[in-house]
Order: C-alpha cells, then sequence, then structure tokens
C-alpha cells in the first residue's frame, strides 16, 4: 500500500520523517511522497520534476481492465480541473488549496460510496457504535472512553496525552475543561460496557466451534451420591448429587406426600434419618448441600437445616429461634469463617425468610447432628422433623457484636415429632414470651392470616384429634422451577415438566433496557448527559431532581453580612458534588446518536417481522376513512335539507305558501344527490 506523509512530513509507511533529497512532490496535489517507500519512484532527475503521485496518476494500475480505464478517465478529468483552478489568478494560495482539497476529497469519496452500494451494509451494534462512538484524536472506537462536560467523548489516553501537552480545552469544541476532571478523568462505564457487549456478540455470533455441555439425566444418576476418583477429598465436598426420587419441583413448600414418591409410595417421613446432606437432597427435603436456607427472596423459603451455623441459636424443640446468613468474611480461603465481621441484613435468604413469616408458608426443618449444642439433634446423619411455620422475624445484636436476622420457628405438623411419644401431630400453642423482643429492631409479624393454618372438625361427634389437620387455607404458591426427570413405574417412559427457557434477549435490548437507561426514571434516556462522575442520566429527570434550588444561599447574623455560600448538589448515583455542572449541562451527542440508532434498528426490525400486522393496520385505517367520507357525503344533503326547513319556519305565512325560487331549484338537486 502507498500512503504519502503527514501533516507532520512523516512518512506513513515506514513510519519515519524523510529527508529532503529522499522527498517528491506532487506536480497535481502538492503532496509529499517518500520516495524511497514508493512501488515506481521516478528514475530521472528530470521525471521528478513533472511527477504525479499514484493518487493522480494511477499509472501502478494497469489499463488493460474496464474498471482501470473508467478510473483513469475520472483521474483526466480531476487533473484537469485542478489544473483549472491552478490557473485561477482571482483566487488566492489558500481558497487554491481549500478548492482542491474539497475536489480531491468529493473525488475520493465517490469510488467508496459506489463500493458501499455494492457490499451489504452490516446492521448490527458492533457497527452503529463504532459509527457513532470515535475518538477524535485517534479516529479509532474509544478505548476506555472519557466523557467531558460538553459532552464529548475521547479515549483515555488521548484525552490524558492531550492534557499532558498543556491544553486545558475540549479538542472538538475548544470548551474549557475542568482543573478537577483534567486532573482525575472519569471512565464512563456504561460506554464501556455497551462496547464490550457488542464485541462480545460479535465474537460468539463469528462461528468457531461451540461449547460442549454435559449432563447426566436423573435416571442416569446412581442411587447413592459418589465421588469421583479425580475429585475425592474428605468429607464428599466434591461429590456429585446422585438421583432426586421425588417429584417434587425445588421451590415445593410444605410436606412431600406419597403422591411424588414414585419409588415407595410414602412420601418424605417425619423422623427420617439419611447419611448426610447429599442424601438428604437426593429426598427433596433440603436441597443445599451446604447452605442452610433454601429459597428466593421474592418467593419464599422452602426449607432451613439446624446444623450448628451460628452461635446465636436456640432449639426449643417445638419452637427455636434461628439466625439469618450472612455478616462472615468468607472470601479467599476463609470457608469456614465463623466470625462475624458486618451486620446482617433482611437480603437475599434472610429475605426469603421473612416472606415465609408474611405469607404463613410452611417451611420444612432438618437436623444435622453437627448441631452439638441441642437436645433434639440427632447422633447421626440428618433427620427431617417435619414442618414449622416462622410467626415473627426481628434484628437484634448478637453474641459477637453485630447485628443478626432472628426467626421464631413453631412447629405446625399432622406427624408427631420424632422426640416424643405422642401419637397425633401438632395443635395449636401459644407463641413463646422472648425476652430479646424488647431491644429488638425492624420487627415484623403476620398480621392477616396464614396460608398454612390448622382446621378443626365441624362434626361434634368425631374427637377433635382424628379429624382435625394442618392444610393450605389458601393455595399453595405455583412453582416456578422444573421437575426433575423421573421414570413412570408402569410403562417406563421418562416424564419431565420442562421448564420454559427465556428467550436470548439481544444486545440491542440489553443495552436499551438496563446500560442505556436513566439511574433516575430507570427508562431508556431522552437526550442523555453525563456529569463528570461519568453517570448518564435524561437530562430533564437530572434538572427536575434539582428543580428549585440554586447555587448559593446567603448567609446572615442579624444586621452582619456573611459571604455567600455555595449550595452542594450531589450526584443521585454517588456523592460528587456537580453543582457548577449544572449550571450548563450538555447533551452528549454521541451517545444520544447511539441510542437512535438502536431504536430505528429495532423499529425496522419489528416492521420486517410483522409485514402483515403492518399492512393489515393500514387497509383498516384506509377503509375507515373511506367510511368516514361515505358518511360525511350522505351527511352533506341532510344538513342542507334541515336548514332548509329552518329557513322555512323562520318564513313567514305568505313565504310558506309561495316559497321563493332559489328554495324550488335548490329541492330538485337535493333529490338528485339523496
Amino acid at each position: 500500500m502507498e500512503l504519502p506523509c503527514d501533516g507532520a512530513g512523516i512518512c506513513m509507511v515506514c513510519k519515519n520523517k524523510p529527508p529532503s533529497e529522499e522527498t517528491l512532490t506532487c506536480k497535481t496535489c502538492v503532496t509529499p511522497w517518500h520516495a524511497t517507500c514508493l512501488v515506481s519512484p521516478p528514475q530521472a532527475l528530470s521525471e521528478t520534476l513533472q511527477w504525479e503521485c499514484p493518487d493522480c496518476s494511477m499509472t501502478h494500475q494497469p489499463s488493460t481492465s474496464a474498471l482501470t480505464s473508467g478510473r483513469s478517465e475520472d483521474s483526466g478529468d480531476l487533473i484537469a480541473s485542478i489544473r483549472k483552478i491552478e490557473d485561477d489568478k482571482s483566487l488566492t494560495e489558500k481558497e487554491k488549496a481549500k478548492k482542491r482539497q474539497e475536489l480531491l476529497s468529493g473525488a475520493a469519496a465517490g469510488p467508496s460510496s459506489l463500493d458501499g452500494e455494492e457490499k451489504k451494509e452490516k446492521n448490527d451494534v458492533l457497527d452503529i457504535l463504532d459509527k457513532e462512538l470515535t475518538c477524535s484524536f485517534c479516529m479509532q472506537m474509544l478505548d476506555r472512553p472519557v466523557t467531558t462536560p460538553c459532552g464529548h467523548n475521547f479515549c483515555l489516553k488521548c484525552f490524558q496525552r492531550w492534557i499532558g501537552q498543556g491544553k486545558r480545552t475540549c479538542a472538538y469544541c475548544r470548551v474549557q475543561i475542568p482543573p478537577k476532571i483534567a486532573s482525575q478523568p472519569r471512565i464512563n462505564s456504561t460506554l464501556v460496557i455497551a462496547i464490550r457487549m457488542a464485541r462480545m456478540s460479535r465474537s460468539s455470533n463469528g462461528g468457531g466451534a461451540a461449547k460442549v455441555y454435559h449432563f447426566v439425566h436423573n435416571q442416569n444418576r446412581p442411587d447413592k451420591a459418589y465421588t469421583t476418583e479425580r475429585a475425592k477429598k474428605a468429607g464428599k465436598a466434591n461429590a456429585c448429587s446422585g438421583k432426586i426420587f421425588v417429584t417434587v419441583p425445588p421451590d415445593h413448600f410444605g410436606p412431600i406426600p406419597a403422591e411424588n414418591d414414585p419409588e415407595r409410595n410414602m412420601g418424605v417421613l417425619v423422623g427420617e434419618i439419611w447419611e448426610d446432606r447429599l442424601a438428604c437432597r437426593q429426598w427433596g427435603a433440603h436441597l443445599p448441600h451446604v447452605a442452610g436456607i433454601a429459597g428466593q427472596s421474592t418467593y419464599g423459603s422452602q426449607s432451613v437445616a439446624l446444623s450448628g451455623g451460628y452461635i446465636d441459636d436456640e432449639d426449643h424443640g417445638e419452637w427455636f429461634l434461628y439466625t439469618g446468613s450472612g455478616g462472615r468474611d468468607l472470601s479467599g480461603n476463609k470457608r469456614t469463617n465463623k466470625d462475624q465481621s458486618f451486620d446482617q441484613k433482611f437480603e437475599k435468604m434472610n429475605e426469603a425468610l421473612r416472606v415465609s413469616c408474611l405469607k404463613g408458608y410452611p417451611v420444612r426443618v432438618v437436623r444435622s447432628h453437627k448441631e452439638k449444642r441441642s437436645s433434639y439433634a440427632p447422633e447421626t446423619g440428618v433427620r427431617y422433623d417435619g414442618v414449622y411455620r416462622i410467626e415473627k422475624c426481628w434484628r437484634k445484636n448478637g453474641i459477637q457484636g453485630f447485628k443478626v436476622c432472628r426467626y421464631l420457628f413453631v412447629r405446625c405438623d399432622n406427624e408427631p415429632a420424632p422426640w416424643t411419644t405422642d401419637v397425633q401431630g401438632d395443635r395449636p400453642r401459644p407463641l413463646p414470651v422472648i425476652k430479646e423482643l424488647k431491644n429488638a429492631i425492624d420487627i415484623t409479624e403476620r398480621k392477616g392470616s396464614p396460608s398454612w393454618d390448622y382446621e378443626a372438625s365441624s362434626n361434634s361427634f368425631t374427637p377433635m384429634d382424628e379429624k382435625s389437620s394442618w392444610v393450605w387455607k389458601k393455595p399453595p404458591p405455583a412453582s416456578k422451577k422444573r421437575v426433575a426427570d423421573s421414570v413412570d413405574p408402569e410403562d417406563g417412559k421418562v416424564i419431565r415438566i420442562i421448564k420454559r427457557q427465556k428467550t436470548n434477549v439481544s444486545v440491542r435490548e440489553k443495552l436499551l433496557k438496563a446500560e442505556f437507561s436513566c439511574q433516575i426514571c430507570r427508562k431508556v434516556m431522552v437526550h442523555p448527559i453525563t456529569t463528570p462522575c461519568a453517570h448518564n442520566f435524561c437530562k430533564a429527570c437530572l434538572e427536575g431532581a434539582f428543580a428549585g434550588q440554586s447555587l448559593t444561599r446567603q448567609r446572615g447574623q442579624g444586621r452582619r453580612a456573611l459571604r455567600v455560600q455555595k449550595n452542594v448538589m450531589k450526584c443521585p448515583s454517588c456523592p460528587i458534588d456537580i453543582a457548577d455542572f449544572l449550571q450548563n449541562p450538555q447533551v452528549n451527542r454521541e451517545l444520544m446518536g447511539v441510542i437512535e440508532s438502536l431504536q430505528q434498528q429495532a423499529e425496522q426490525e419489528k416492521l420486517d417481522n410483522n409485514p402483515e400486522e403492518c399492512s393489515e393496520e393500514s387497509d383498516g385505517v384506509t377503509e375507515q376513512r373511506d367510511v368516514v367520507s361515505d358518511d360525511q357525503i350522505a351527511e352533506e344533503p341532510m344538513d342542507e335539507s334541515q336548514n332548509a326547513q329552518k329557513q322555512n319556519k323562520e318564513t313567514d305565512g305568505d313565504d310558506i305558501m309561495d316559497p321563493p325560487s332559489n328554495v324550488e331549484t335548490m329541492s330538485p338537486g337535493k333529490e338528485q344527490g339523496i
């Protein structure tokens, strides 16, 4: 490839500044070239005086092809136009150079535009970002983008190089750059994530070998959890889960009945003991291998395990005080750290337990032999102790000095507890007195009726203990997860409830819904502006958040006037003061162009995917217009007849007996119109 020297006189091929004796100047466009980097440099000194560069002469291309001949004709016209500009004595040297530049740029754009028509234009997200988000210094896609208060984006290294040269104005619009941004520029993380997602989507769609995922169906798993030879460790830390014997979904609430036990047709019985947590998982009593709480923060908790994880736990058999999860530093190799280092909050699994408390859901409870402080724990293994209901939850200062989440569990199962001699199950009992509630905070107590409640017998001749039971007073929550594969014992066919897979959301939708959404209104940004702390908002939302606030406020003590104090206006997403920026916020035009291009692409794709609906809508509009026009035509004579009748009523009796001639002449026209 042959390239000329740039504005600084450096060759764009060898990246060196050639000496004057190796520099050639084109007689047509007056562009400097490095002679040693040319494919066909001039051989004699006389040729250098009338030398034309490859862009002007096209001598390096063969003249036999039709395309080359066409381009040579265009180049001949270009040379003639340039010489005409040079011969024009009414123009100054600057005007001649400007006209030459316009002429050459137009000629260069011609072939590329033709090539662009021949090639199919790409409409993916990366092409849009490459078109809109370009650094004004390096002319490449932004790398670690920095946004100035005037709304222009640059690469971080290019911006730092510009500032290092002593420049304190924007390279695009020459607006003054604040000293804090010049010394500590913030990277716009929204643009970084957008570019990264676009590149990842391009690379994933580019082909290559697909990833292979190995999956073992439930019916092919062993009846007992095993450990591979490669990953064998003490305590089955890397053990493989065995077959799931029950047909309940992972988010099933309450006891596991016999109809969900195709192996034994018994269900999970109270007092059943398993060897370890992996075997307990196989029967669905408590699914997590290690975690003590199973549930979802917006759905509720299905089961808990009492295994001595927190020293604040108190176990009284029919009721116990359970401590939530969290508050420990488990980073690095501190996976078994039992020292609490921060407060627990009602979030994640703790929030799941609170949801079960408010809804009154039954929670399955398993006790492990690791709970050494409890008299109700089994001697070995893991035991299922029935279902409990959470009556209250709160937060208090724990034994280690940090706040912990506390839950009051009360047993409510139709089967007797393993440690009791009773024949019948539980009956409603008064709640125990909890002394720590006096100093508790964030107390949550159920106000409405619970979903799982005790139903007494309505037959007066039947003992209460025989017919009364704990039942679902409200429908149990619908499952959101799939059931593990199981085999029908009758015909051996695989029974599977397939979970509806979420459609892969395109990168464009992810960007519009997440990355390009305003952090105030949570909608796609309209007229986006970027603050000095690199957060993006709608211009109207940010101005509305600080509406009515002035930049300064007056201070005074009696008659003495003090100096005006500046008001601090913190960014809605961080504590940085943006008061100076709010005086004249500028729209990030490049980001707005990206958002508009993505929205137009989404609308065009919607039209392409549903052309029939669009045509039906358009047909409906035309039909409606036709009907309206017909009605208007039909209504016009009626309006005229009504006007005529009104005029007749307003006239006197003589006029009625002898109507005017204009009324007589209009009546036949009306009848014809009707």
